[in-house]
């Protein structure tokens, strides 16, 4: 496993495009220079071992040098060592709503946005419980097992979006049916499920299905998102709305929080329903709900000892730097021989 210590470093690789951007110009500048002073006969003449080619040659060795610095700098590591790590907290599952009602935009940037949001707030606020991820629209998919690596999980989670899901609609009913095969650990008392959606339910027998899973250890945390006045579906290309979403009739779709249905659930399985407009209300809401709650020991591996790479990334910079100073612009006898540019001699 890798590890990037100073990604900030990352911003020096701007020097490439500005190094081409000025090789361009130069090049451009040149050109224009050559023609006053001469015709391109007797400029070829005059200078008949100016090579274009070895100029490209030159500039692509000098981004290589600049990119391989730069990445020395990011200090790439390399775990080398596993550890077993002996821990307690609870197994949380979380799943996210990605039907397309959560395009609206009654809550900034939009639900979906705002529901991976809050699922990232929630993770980062974690102590060592373990976690995993569910999306579900008109069917439920598992995104991330049970896991304690929350760097994936968080990863996963900003790549879930509303055309991962062919089948549409919203089935809550599979997205619980679906997280009680995540929970591994059969002593595993404290089972939590975070549904976190706009609270339309297609199929209608979510309470039912949550009632069960709670005879089976689970509380389902539900967090509504969007607001109760609601708002159109957005149709997109390119981040520009070109229409709203119609009904049968032609007429703009309005799809509104259902709260509802959200505190059913809640209520079915000995959860709690929070309203998820405020973030940081959100997180003290499931931290509290969290430090109340026994937790279960389990053991888990992690990568305790991470070696540094830089110095490999340090040499090959230096050495494509002296590759660019010892390369000359003029042609060589082989160069000419291949005549990558059909160059007249």
């Amino acid at each position: 496993m890798f590890r990037l210590d100073e990604k900030i470093w990352f911003w020096t690789l701007l020097i490439i495009p500005a190094i081409i951007v000025l090789f361009i110009l130069v090049q451009v500048w040149k050109k224009s220079a050559q023609k006053k002073f001469a015709d391109a006969r007797l400029l070829k003449r005059l200078s008949p071992n100016q090579s274009l080619f070895k100029s490209i040659l030159k500039l692509a060795v000098l981004c290589a040098a600049f990119g391989f610095l730069s990445l020395a700098l990011v200090n790439p590591k390399i775990g080398t060592k596993m550890e077993t790590i002996r821990s307690q907290g609870v197994d949380i599952v979380f799943a996210v709503d990605v039907s397309k009602s959560m395009l609206a935009e009654d809550i900034a940037p939009n639900r979906i946005e705002k529901s991976k949001q809050l699922v990232t707030q929630i993770i980062n606020n974690l102590g060592s419980d373990r976690v995993g991820i569910i999306a579900y629209a008109g069917k439920a998919f598992p995104q991330l097992p049970i896991t304690t690596d929350y760097a994936a999980s968080k990863m996963f989670l900003q790549n879930m979006n509303t055309d991962m899901m062919t089948s549409q609609g919203t089935a809550i009913r599979e997205a619980i049916e679906l997280a009680k095969t995540y929970y591994d650990d059969e002593e595993q008392t404290n089972r939590i499920l975070v549904i976190i959606s706009d609270g339309e339910d297609h199929e209608g027998d979510a309470a039912e299905i949550a009632e069960e899973a709670n005879e089976q250890g689970i509380r389902i945390f539900t967090i509504g998102v969007g607001d109760i006045k609601g708002g159109p579906i957005p149709i997109k290309r390119n981040g520009v709305i070109l229409n709203y979403k119609k009904d049968k009739n032609n007429e703009t779709v309005i799809t509104k929080l259902n709260e509802d249905t959200l505190k059913e659930i809640a209520n079915e399985a000995n959860g709690v329903y929070i309203n998820g407009s405020n973030t940081n209300d959100v997180v003290e809401t499931i931290k509290d709900l969290l430090d109340k709650m026994d937790k279960k020991e389990f053991e888990s591996k992690q990568i305790a000892d991470f070696k540094d790479q830089f110095q490999w990334f340090l040499g090959f910079g230096i050495f494509f730097l002296f590759i660019d100073i010892f390369f000359l612009e003029r042609k060589t006898e082989w160069l000419k021989k291949l005549n990558l540019f059909n160059e007249q001699f």
